[in-house]
């Protein structure tokens, strides 16, 4: 890989970072991030970067102290005159706050948009934001990843005669039949109708579609404290499912997801490593894919001038 395209990372997701620079053969960008007594970032490029291509890596997952962070390091690599900055946000926080759907609320997922720009990034690569439309908060370029290549990866040599892929929503239903086309055969979904009657707390309905006799595989896009997913399993199961997986390209895991998720009917829930996941986390039914080779992929493809698209499945 040509010398000219450097890649770094900030502290959230350290191993995402180094396996994407093992895939490129390349070294790990040189800086140095510490906190103050009080806190405060600091952040140091310990490397020129002048007339270089750089990417940072790192998910804005909370604490917000990770946006911070990748703020600082977007406005240090400008300061240090790197040609080109792309901000690699495997996780994208705040993305569930991309609308006004109520009286004097924030539009959190613009705002984080406006930071990002404004800090000096000219590009961005995420990966499947929770609503697609965030593209259009940016007025910089946005290379927008879905998590659909790593997990058909995984799946190709089983029998998919008895599954039915399951959308934890209707808003999801579009990419669950998509995710189901692309499993071979004439692989049928389903589609949980549920409530929200507040953050974090959900409510199923009914079940649209049929599931009795079948294996049921979830697809969703985040797991956070678990509580729609479970439900969404002992729905299934209540409806006749033989049994019932999960798939979730964003792993948060915010307490009690563990608990939940250790207790629900869930047989397994494969999730990827967008987020750097802490070994008390990591239960017996949780297996983690790694999404670096495609993240790599498309840094090489970026960074070489050549098209991405293909990639955007």
């Amino acid at each position: 890989m040509e010398s000219k395209l450097k890649v770094f990372s900030g502290r959230a997701n350290e191993p995402l970072a180094r396996a994407i620079c093992d895939r490129l053969e390349i070294e790990p960008g040189r800086c140095t991030i510490r906190n103050f007594a009080d806190g405060e970032i600091r952040v140091k490029i310990d490397e020129n970067v002048r007339a270089h291509d750089v990417f940072v890596v790192q998910p804005t997952l909370p604490p917000a102290d990770n946006l911070l962070e990748l703020l600082l390091m977007i406005d240090a690599l400008k300061r240090a005159s790197a040609e080109r900055i792309t901000a690699v946000i495997p996780y994208y926080g705040y993305a569930r706050q991309d609308r006004k759907d109520e009286p004097r609320v924030p539009l959190s997922s613009k705002l984080v948009a406006n930071l990002i720009e404004r800090a000096g990034a000219n590009r961005v690569l995420t990966m499947e934001l929770h609503a697609e439309q965030i593209q259009g908060f940016f007025d910089i370029p946005v290379d927008h990843l879905y998590s659909t290549p790593v997990f058909i990866e995984h799946f190709p040599a089983e029998p998919t005669r008895n599954l039915v892929v399951v959308a934890p929503d209707t808003g999801r239903a579009h990419r669950a039949r998509g995710f189901a086309s692309r499993l071979g055969g004439a692989v049928p979904i389903a589609v949980i109708d549920k409530r929200r009657p507040e953050p974090n707390r959900t409510q199923v309905v009914s079940v649209i579609g049929k599931v009795k006799g079948l294996d049921a595989l979830i697809y969703d896009d985040m797991i956070d404290t678990g509580g729609t997913l479970v439900s969404a399993a002992r729905a299934l199961m209540d409806m006749g499912a033989l049994s019932v997986r999960a798939l979730a390209t964003h792993a948060v895991l915010s307490d009690p997801a563990c608990t939940r998720l250790a207790e629900s009917p869930l047989s397994e829930v494969i999730v990827t490593d967008t987020l750097n996941l802490p070994e008390s986390k990591r239960i017996d039914k949780i297996r983690t894919l790694t999404i670096s080779p495609l993240l790599a992929e498309t840094i090489s493809r970026i960074h070489c001038g050549q098209s991405v698209s293909s990639l955007f499945l």
